[in-house]
Parts: C-alpha cells; sequence; structure tokens
C-alpha cells in the first residue's frame, strides 16, 4: 500500500486563492496545470477546485491561461501582491450584472467577482427595473468602498408578463402594474385587449420594453383575472414578477396529448425488475409528485439492500422537444403557499412521472449494499421497473417510528436505523445544520389564512433526506471515479463555496453580546459554532435569531460545472439526482449519469455551464416568489389583529426603525423612530439602538410589547407601534 499524502491545514477558498498567487508570483517564469500546484501546495482540495480558483485569477486578469491547461503570472502583476480587495477596481470598468431593488428606489447591481454590489442611482438605471440583468459602467470614488453604476444596456428582463388595473382611454388602454418595487404602466392597443373591460384586473404579456428612462413599455392582455378574488390576483402578481407561467404552451400541450396515458410494457425492456422488494415512499400530506421511493430488503449473506428510486423524468423528456425546452426555461417548480406552478405538466408530474402507490413505474435508482455496521459496501446505479407497496405520509411515518407498531414497521425502523447511521457520519466529517424554521399556513376554501404555525422535522423527514443526501452524493462521486485521472467528465455539480469570514464578524459580534462564542478563525470552527449554536438555540430563545443572520452570511449553494465541494454538507462532490420531477438540474444529471454508465460520454462543458447559470438564476427566483407569498399571506393573517398587542423580538434594524418579529407567526414588522419618544442612534453595526436623551438601549434579541397598527396588504408590510 502507498504512503498517504500529508495535507497541510485546510484553507478556505480566499486564503487557497492568495496562497495560489504567491506560488505564481515567486515562480513569474514557471507555468503550472492544476495537478501541479495541487502537489506543491499539498491541499486537500480537488483539482476542479483548484482550476476554478484558476479561472477566477484569470478573470481578475492576474493569471494568463494557455491551451495545454496551464497557468502562467500576467506580467502586469508581477511583483505585486494585492489582494482584490486591496486594490481599486478601475473607473469606467463595464460590468453585467442583477440589479437588486430598494423600496427608496435606488438599486444595487450584484456582479460575481465583486467583493461589494455597486450603488445605482434612480437616475441612473436607464428603464432597468429589479431583477433585470443589465450591462453598466462603474466609477469608484476615492476612499468609498462601494463604487457607483449607471446602466448601460439591459442584457436580459427578468419578467415578460405583469398583473394590473386595466384603464380604457380613447386612443390606447392604460394598465396600472401591480406588486412593484417602481411604478410601473403599460401600454395596450385596443385590438390588443381581448375584452377586457374599463378597471378590470388583468394579464398582460409585455411586447415592446421600448428604450431609456421613460419610453412607454407596450403590452397585450393575455387573460382577466377574478376581481372579488383578492388571492389569485396577487398570488399571480407574485408569479408573473418573477418570471413565471401558470400555462404551458400550445405545443407542449400537444406534445403531451400525443404520449399514452399508461406506461406500455415494452418501455420496461433492459430494466431492472425490482418490483417484488418492499418499497416504500414518504411524502407531505398535500404531496401529489412523488419523485423517489425507498426499498428495503435483507440479503441471503444478512447485508441490507436499500434503494433509492427515483423518477425517470428523462424517459419522456427528450433534448429538442418543446416539452424539454420549456421544462428548462422554467428550471424548478414554484411552491407558493396555497398552489404548485410545476416545472411539468400534470400529466407527467402528478401520474405517469409520480411513483404512486400500487403501479408499476419506470425509475433511475441507486442502490446501496450495508454491512452489519450500516456501512455502504456495494452501490448500483441504473434504470429499473418499481411498485410501490405503501405511500406514507410523514406524520404517519413518524407514528410507526414512535410506536413500533403499524404497517411495514420493521422495514421504517431500519431504514431510520441506517439513516441515523449515515447523519451522525455526516455531522462527524464537517457537514452543518442548516435546520431553520418554516412557516406553514392553514387556509379556508378561498385561501385566506385561518391558522399557522412552526413546521416541526422529526425522524420520518431526516431519514428521507439522509438517503436522498446519499445517493446525491454518490452519484457525484461515480463521476469522479469514471474520470479516472482522465480527460475530465463535464457534470451538474451542486456547489457551495467557503463563507465570508468578514461577513461572519458581525454574527460573532451579534453572539458575543449573549454570552455565545463563535468562532470563525477555520472553516470547521465555523461549523462547530453553527452546529453548536443550532443545538443552544433550542434553550436559549434569543440565540434563534442568529441562525438565520449566520445562513445569510454564508455563501449560497449554486450549480455549476466546476466542482469545489459543498462546504456546508463537508461533501467534496455532490450533485442534484432525487428530484428531476422538480429541478431540472436533476434532469441533466440524470442524462449524463445514464450515458456514462456503460461508456464515456463528454458534454459541451461551456454549454453546461450555461444552462447551470440560467437554472441557478430560476431557483433564485422561485426562492424569491415563494418567500413573497409566505410574507403576504402572514400580512393577511395579521389584518384582522389591528389593535392588537403582542410579544415581539427585536430582529433588525435600519436607518428607518426596528424591525419585531412575532414568535408564533414569525410575521415581521417595522417600528418607525420617528414614532418613539426619544432619539435613538444606531450602533455596533445596527446590532443595537441607543437613545440620545436617556440610557435607554434597544438590542437585537430583545423581546417587547408591541400593537399593530396597520397591515399593509399590497406592499405585504406591517406597522408596530411601542407599547410601554
Amino acid at each position: 500500500m502507498g504512503r498517504k499524502k500529508k495535507y497541510g491545514k485546510r484553507l478556505n477558498n480566499e486564503d487557497l486563492k492568495t496562497k495560489i498567487f504567491h506560488l505564481f508570483l515567486g515562480n513569474a517564469k514557471k507555468k503550472y496545470a492544476a495537478k501541479q500546484i495541487k502537489a506543491k501546495i499539498k491541499h486537500d482540495k480537488s483539482v476542479d477546485s483548484i482550476k476554478h480558483i484558476l479561472e477566477l485569477l484569470k478573470s481578475e486578469g492576474k493569471l494568463v491561461g494557455f491551451s495545454d491547461g496551464k497557468y502562467k503570472i500576467n506580467k502586469q502583476y508581477k511583483g505585486k501582491t494585492k489582494s482584490r480587495s486591496e486594490k481599486e477596481p478601475p473607473s469606467g470598468k463595464t460590468y453585467i450584472g442583477k440589479i437588486d431593488m430598494t423600496r427608496s428606489g435606488s438599486a444595487f447591481l450584484i456582479v460575481d467577482g465583486l467583493e461589494n454590489d455597486l450603488h445605482i442611482s434612480p437616475s441612473k438605471l436607464n428603464g432597468a427595473m429589479d431583477g433585470d440583468r443589465v450591462e453598466v459602467e462603474a466609477h469608484f470614488p476615492k476612499g468609498r468602498r462601494r463604487g457607483e453604476a449607471k446602466v448601460i444596456n439591459i442584457v436580459k428582463r427578468k419578467i415578460s408578463s405583469v398583473v394590473g388595473r386595466i384603464f380604457i382611454q380613447k386612443r390606447y388602454a392604460l394598465v396600472d402594474v401591480m406588486g412593484t418595487r417602481q411604478p410601473m404602466a403599460v401600454y395596450v392597443k385596443h385590438e390588443d385587449q381581448k375584452n377586457a373591460q374599463d378597471q378590470n384586473i388583468v394579464v398582460v404579456d409585455i411586447t415592446d420594453w421600448g428604450k431609456g428612462q421613460n419610453k412607454a413599455i407596450w403590452g397585450k392582455v393575455k387573460s382577466i383575472l377574478p376581481e372579488e378574488n383578492l388571492n389569485e390576483v396577487s398570488m399571480q402578481s407574485i408569479l408573473s414578477l418573477n418570471g413565471f407561467d401558470s400555462f404551458f404552451p400550445e405545443e407542449v400541450e400537444q406534445e403531451m396529448a400525443a404520449i399514452p396515458d399508461t406506461i406500455p410494457e415494452s418501455d420496461f425492456d433492459l430494466r431492472r425488475d425490482i418490483r417484488e422488494v418492499t418499497t416504500l415512499t414518504i411524502d407531505p400530506l398535500t404531496a401529489k409528485d412523488f419523485d423517489d421511493a425507498l426499498s428495503y430488503q435483507v440479503l441471503e449473506d444478512g447485508k441490507i439492500e436499500v434503494g433509492i428510486h427515483i423518477a425517470d423524468v428523462t424517459h419522456y423528456l427528450r433534448p429538442g422537444t418543446a416539452l424539454d425546452k420549456e421544462a428548462y426555461n422554467r428550471s424548478t417548480s414554484v411552491y407558493l403557499v396555497d398552489r404548485c406552478i410545476p416545472m411539468l405538466p400534470e400529466k407527467l408530474s402528478n401520474n405517469l412521472c409520480s411513483l404512486m402507490p400500487h403501479v408499476d413505474r419506470l425509475a433511475f435508482s441507486a442502490i446501496f449494499t450495508f454491512n452489519e455496521k450500516h456501512q455502504v459496501v456495494d452501490r448500483w446505479f441504473g434504470k429499473t421497473i418499481i411498485h410501490s407497496d405503501r405511500r406514507f405520509t410523514y406524520e404517519e411515518a413518524q407514528e410507526i417510528l414512535e410506536t413500533k407498531k403499524g404497517e411495514f414497521a420493521k422495514e421504517l425502523k431500519q431504514l431510520n436505523k441506517i439513516a441515523k447511521k449515515l447523519r451522525k457520519k455526516r455531522f462527524k466529517e464537517g457537514s452543518v445544520n442548516f435546520d431553520s424554521e418554516e412557516v406553514k399556513f392553514e387556509l379556508d376554501e378561498k385561501g385566506k389564512p385561518i391558522g399557522l404555525y412552526v413546521k416541526e422535522r422529526k425522524d420520518a423527514h431526516l431519514l428521507v433526506e439522509d438517503f436522498m443526501l446519499l445517493a446525491n452524493k454518490e452519484v457525484a462521486l461515480y463521476i469522479e471515479r469514471r474520470q479516472q485521472g482522465k480527460q475530465e467528465i463535464p457534470f451538474v455539480y451542486r456547489i457551495h463555496d467557503h463563507p465570508n469570514i468578514e461577513k461572519l464578524q458581525e454574527v460573532s459580534l451579534f453572539a458575543s453580546e449573549f454570552g455565545f462564542t463563535f468562532k470563525t478563525e477555520t472553516p470547521q470552527a465555523i461549523k462547530d459554532s453553527i452546529n453548536r449554536l443550532a443545538i443552544d438555540a433550542k434553550e436559549n430563545e434569543a440565540l434563534k435569531l442568529l441562525e438565520p443572520l449566520a445562513i445569510r452570511s454564508m455563501a449560497k449553494a449554486v450549480y455549476s460545472s466546476d466542482n469545489i465541494g459543498h462546504f456546508g454538507l463537508g461533501f467534496s462532490h455532490y450533485a442534484h439526482f432525487t428530484s428531476p420531477i422538480r429541478r431540472y438540474a436533476d434532469v441533466l444529471v440524470h442524462r449524463i449519469l445514464y450515458d456514462n454508465l456503460i461508456e464515456t460520454k463528454r458534454y459541451d462543458k461551456e454549454k453546461l455551464e450555461k444552462k447551470c447559470g440560467h437554472i441557478s438564476s430560476q431557483e433564485k427566483k422561485a426562492t424569491e416568489a415563494e418567500r413573497e407569498s409566505i410574507k403576504y399571506k402572514q400580512v393577511e393573517y395579521m389584518m384582522g389583529k389591528i389593535g392588537e398587542s403582542f410579544e415581539g423580538v427585536v430582529s433588525g434594524m435600519i436607518e428607518r426603525g426596528i424591525f419585531v418579529e412575532l414568535p408564533d407567526s414569525k410575521a415581521e414588522g417595522l417600528i418607525p423612530f420617528d414614532t418613539l419618544d426619544e432619539q435613538y442612534q444606531l450602533k455596533n453595526g445596527n446590532l443595537k439602538a441607543e437613545s440620545m436623551q436617556s440610557d435607554h438601549v434597544l438590542r437585537l434579541g430583545d423581546k417587547i410589547q408591541v400593537k399593530l397598527i396597520d397591515a399593509d396588504l399590497e406592499a405585504r408590510q406591517l406597522e408596530f407601534r411601542l407599547v410601554d
């Protein structure tokens, strides 16, 4: 057996980037490939991770890349050791990024590779709106960290349709758009009104955005919404403004009509038949799209075989079809409080692809063999036919786990035992507990919230999660092993970068106010701090505010063809394989995995990376839509409680006032500073507010009594007053 390589101290990506750059600085005449650098710096990061950093250094102009995969120091940087954060970017340079609009009308441009977002004043937007991808020209005033920019080109609009009230005028109609952060009106020709009457609420497709700051936007009425159903109007508005459509194009519907309503036996050919193996699904009560199932059997040698079976969506979703193009455009299902806007038409998502009980279904499976210590000793990937014996809700499965009685109790008990072992191993190897609280609503028949609660995750939820994580990790590792050190097989990874230490300093400062030590010296120290926080927050309610702060300060997980690992899970390789009904990333993973099970097939990496960018963008928009629908329902729920008093927790501070969260509903509202009897100044990075007239201090985490004064449903805002 060969000697194991000894790697040095584990660095975060920023530190590793600096170390790699310094290697080039000290060897200005030499060229290095990623593998050579890995050997020289003796680091435990993968070659893909180092390639990713090399490309970043190249994009910053610090390195030059060559066709043989090697890199060399860029001469203009020779002898310079300043990092990007120390060196001011040049003024007049152009950047492409996404607009993030504030309610004041100003905006910020989020640019990959820039440490700070660029500020854009309202007069410099040039017609750009929230979420648009734009090109800007930037300048960086001396002594200021944040640059100023003006929009010079709109690359891609976020939205293609809007919801608003139509006003019929003599020469045209005008639609006053609802829900936008900046005023917006759309002109409609009379012939494009589709029988809409004056002051109807309509959905309008944008046909012409015009040009410049004050040019007219034109559109066509797509549908008329029932005004009496305010919920429907609001949900459609949220979907439209985030770029999603409830309806599928006609060409997709035509393709769906040609698909048989049942699965012909000819589709079973060349599949592993496991219909006789005990198979179960565990899903939410309201779920209709069951895209995963678990099978369990004891083998003759006493080992346990667990199958993780995933709907074989790619059997129906063929590249180049209208259906596939629409699924890619959507990239994800969107889950609002009262509905799901599926990525795939209902015939597939809720029927043919759904792993329903007591029917044969096509699956793509990851089957694992566990020894008596519940360790994986063998694995198999391939297409299968399954037959689910029972559909459990999470609540039903949990009751059986707790009482140890009921149908398939033995199988569920054993699956839970293995899942717990997987979970323990995962946390021991560096996984982070990101278990944040999730608000759920009880709705009446009209969609109005009549109650709400915080969802509790128990063993039944975690059981399913741990097996899905296993499958996702092992699929990505299979591709890594398939390469065998040879040419890369381009793949779609789910990556999560190391956190920005500077952003975590604020969390550390806040934590110290509560006597909690949040360590940020190393990646492992950060993980340990977050996991300790999750435990301590169960005993100290004020610490619960730290959890979302810590999560927000970390990098966001995205899709990429460049693997840098998943920091949060502690996995060197990770992908999304288990939800192809609702995520297009999983569809791509299924295709690449299947094509590489027997032979090697390499997809175009550049095209794959472009798809990763689109899918990540769609995922973010879907998340924003979900949050907006939750905020809307929280405000709607609180509308009947105006004038009532509550105990709340100070959850944030801005120049205008103090945010207060109500623990039961998680609804958040503002107490404006100008409504208080004293004047307050923000201190410690907006962690506390000190009175200028007395010694009174308001801190994040303080419990205070508040009265609800206003609930603005259209703006989705609550306003409180402090109660003495």
